[in-house]
């Protein structure tokens, strides 16, 4: 069924609002998801404050168009998913959380692309963002390799100590 002009309207400001608020996003391909899958996918994800919507390729264009990212749109076959951080500042999370459900539904679910800090990232890239570490993990690797020299000068004079005594 076809949708009227006057709900391509509303789409295309809904899909303006989250773009104008959204630092990152990612387009995925799905094909087969059962409505539990989804569910579930929708969940997960809202968890890490990450949003999950499906749109018209059509109608995703013109608002990424209009709200001028810059770079090349990746290609978009079959039917797509637009996934978006609502809020917070791990503008990773929208990938990192969709890898676990790539990973799981591998037939069914693939990345596309997407788009982070206003420029377009392909299919390897977006893959690679979803790769790193969440703002946590980060922090804490982070904090180890600051405490590794204290920690190492302190180990070597408890073993001076032991010499000398």
């Amino acid at each position: 069924m076809a949708i009227t002009k006057q709900k391509k309207a509303e789409i295309l400001a809904k899909m303006e609002t989250l773009l104008k608020s959204a630092q990152s996003g990612v387009f995925v391909s799905f094909k087969g998801l059962t409505v539990a899958e989804v569910n579930s996918l929708r969940a997960e994800l809202k968890k890490e404050k990450v949003g999950y919507t499906v749109v018209k390729k059509t109608l995703l264009a013109k608002a990424l168009t209009d709200h001028g990212i810059e770079g090349d749109m990746p290609e978009m076959p079959g039917e797509t998913a637009f996934a978006y951080l609502t809020e917070g500042d791990d503008i990773t999370a929208p990938a990192r959380s969709l890898q676990v459900f790539v990973r799981k539904f591998k037939e069914k679910l693939a990345f596309l692309g997407g788009f982070m800090e206003g420029k377009y990232l392909g299919m390897v890239e977006m893959k690679e963002v979803a790769t790193i570490p969440g703002v946590p993990a980060l922090r804490g690797m982070f904090a180890n390799i600051i405490n590794s020299p204290i920690q190492r000068f302190a180990v070597a004079m408890g073993e001076v100590s032991k010499i000398k005594v």
